[in-house]
């Protein structure tokens, strides 16, 4: 299934205005602009990365919990995996908006 974000957005949107259920409201993340919120992502990616990273390197010197380890990978894995699609989200926009006629 592909969804239009876009749309998604539309409906979000229209929903809201319409009085929709509780709970659709936005959230105030106290968090600011779209960058911090961004450099946050990032950062819990990272620590992601980091303690997987970490793991295995306890697991080499005979240390850690086997299922910690690859509890601590598959995390690992996942977070990359949606960082790369992100990224790749990011640049085929960026691509879009520069194929857009003036």
């Amino acid at each position: 299934m592909i969804t239009n974000p876009s749309g998604a957005v539309e409906a979000y949107d229209k929903m809201l205005r319409q009085g929709a259920s509780p709970g659709l409201e936005a959230r105030d993340q106290g968090g600011g602009d779209f960058s911090s919120m961004l450099r946050r992502a990032a950062e819990r990616a990272a620590d992601t990365m980091l303690e997987g990273e970490r793991q295995t390197l306890q697991a080499a010197a005979g240390t850690a919990d086997l299922t910690e380890v690859v509890m601590a990978v598959s995390n690992a894995e996942m977070t990359l995996q949606t960082v790369v699609t992100l990224r790749d989200k990011v640049v085929q926009a960026y691509q879009d908006i520069l194929r857009m006629p003036i």
